[in-house]
């Protein structure tokens, strides 16, 4: 028995596919095969039913799938351990970034990332919430960037920084005139929010406390671009993140209107699993972004909005 024996067999059991492991294991489909072959005859059994499709465990293979994560976990976190202890960060590392965080923290620090740690693969995947929760706790993801707190007891939440929600308000909306924003002000508003599927919209949604299928939620967009536009010509205000804000022209910014202290925030985190064994590189993804952040958002007395 070999780990690469039950790599492989991990790999057929993911994927429900011997060629579709195969490739990507980066080994030819027969020697993917012959490897767990060898390893069902060691061992007595079979593993795999061959006959369906996707392949499928026995309930055997069901048992011995389990062991052989633990057992690749295992000879995983010696090699972590000798990372940490001579201060290694390199190898593949598969990052998540939720849709609205992406575009505007993404072009602060991977050029001084990949700059300063030349050594390390970053792979990036833009992913909603729950598909990132998904793949973290199945291990497809080594972490993932987005809004906490999701409350998932198998994953550890590095928060990063906070990020307050700003008003959008045209000037031909009622509240144009005001200077600040008050939470109360958004219950008799028309909000523009992102659609199904986004976490900022559920942030919204919480914040107003209004129900999903609220008129003042009729009108649902894919991007805060498009929302901007809309409420320019005259169908209701938005909200934004802040960094979404610093983009903009300065008419737009004449627009923009802040809310009273404490103001309504998301709270972004680096999250990863408990078992997650890559920790360098956490712990370097975490200190780059800390240092490229302070200099952009700079506030204290924020209320977090829940991203459920």
């Amino acid at each position: 028995m070999t780990l690469t024996q039950l790599q492989y067999t991990l790999a057929v059991a993911r994927y429900g596919n011997f060629t579709l492991a195969a490739e990507k294991s980066n080994v030819t489909q027969p020697t993917l095969s012959m490897q767990v072959q060898k390893l069902e005859e060691e061992l007595g059994t079979v593993i795999f039913n061959r006959n369906t499709k996707p392949i499928k465990l026995t309930k055997v293979g069901e048992k011995i799938i389990l062991q052989a994560k633990n057992i690749i976990e295992e000879s995983q976190k010696m090699k972590s351990l000798i990372d940490q202890e001579k201060g290694v960060v390199e190898g593949e590392f598969i990052l998540g970034i939720i849709p609205t965080v992406m575009p505007t923290l993404l072009p602060l620090f991977l050029n001084t990332f990949l700059k300063k740690f030349p050594k390390v693969s970053l792979k990036i995947e833009e992913l909603n919430t729950q598909n990132f929760i998904e793949q973290i706790i199945d291990g497809r993801l080594d972490a993932g960037i987005g809004a906490t707190p999701l409350d998932n007891f198998k994953l550890i939440e590095s928060p990063l920084y906070y990020e307050p929600f700003i008003g959008y308000v045209p000037e031909n909306h009622p509240l144009h005139k005001n200077k600040k924003l008050e939470i109360n002000d958004l219950q008799s508003s028309k909000i523009l929010i992102l659609e199904d599927g986004h976490c900022f919209r559920n942030q919204i949604i919480n914040l107003c406390n209004i129900n999903n299928n609220d008129k003042n939620f009729s009108i649902k967009s894919g991007s805060f671009e498009t929302m901007i536009n809309l409420a320019d010509e005259g169908l209701g205000m938005t909200l934004l993140p802040y960094m979404h804000t610093l983009s903009l022209s300065d008419k737009k910014q004449t627009n923009l209107r802040f809310f009273d202290d404490p103001a309504p925030a998301r709270e972004i985190s680096l999250i990863y699993s408990k078992s997650q064994l890559k920790l360098p590189i956490i712990s370097a993804l975490n200190k780059v972004i800390d240092g490229v952040i302070r200099g952009t958002i700079q506030f204290e007395n924020v209320k977090i909005i829940a991203p459920k």
